[in-house]
């Protein structure tokens, strides 16, 4: 894993990626409003698994504290707070299922604990969203997360990201 950026870096980087895709009948302030969602509930999931806190706590707390709030002088307000809470208590409830889907995609030698808590997160999100909001076109989810791998980590695991996520859409959608 290589140093996390700052979350300014991280947006504008999220935002360059934007202008090559477009998700269909959303304006581009919904667009940004969902990819800010997006890197918020992989931040939330981390931060659960870490702190061993409950979905409601958590969403709380951005709710009340981060997206009304600068985070490194960036306000998260701009999320789409009803998708971020959509995504957690999402990838929660499934937690077992959405797993079982990732792990279908590792390879043979790997295990999902052996795997980076953000890696994990990102997964979850990102399997939780191609099995459950299929309206989503599997190439923006795909892309979405995968542009949140690379903010993270180094090329290697957002191709990860990237091939681990396909896969899981092959299972979960006809192409």
């Amino acid at each position: 894993m290589t140093e996390p950026a700052s979350l300014q870096s991280v947006l504008e980087q999220l935002a360059e990626a934007e202008k090559q895709r477009a998700e269909p009948r959303l304006t581009s302030r919904q667009r940004r409003a969902r990819t800010v969602a997006r890197l918020a509930a992989v931040q939330a999931l981390y931060q659960m698994e870490l702190a061993g806190e409950g979905v409601e706590t958590v969403i709380t707390e951005f709710s009340n504290h981060r997206f009304d709030a600068d985070i490194e002088g960036e306000p998260l307000a701009e999320a789409d707070e009803s998708w971020f809470a959509e995504i957690v208590r999402g990838v929660v409830g499934a937690q077992r299922d959405i797993d079982g889907a990732i792990r279908a995609r590792l390879a043979s030698n790997w295990r999902l604990e052996r795997l980076d808590s953000t890696l994990r997160a990102l997964l979850r999100a990102g399997a939780w969203e191609l099995r459950a909001r299929q309206e989503v076109p599997r190439e923006i989810v795909i892309d979405e997360y995968v542009e949140l791998a690379k903010a993270f980590f180094d090329d290697a695991e957002a191709k990860f990201v990237n091939a681990a996520l396909d896969g899981v859409a092959r299972d979960a959608r006809a192409s």
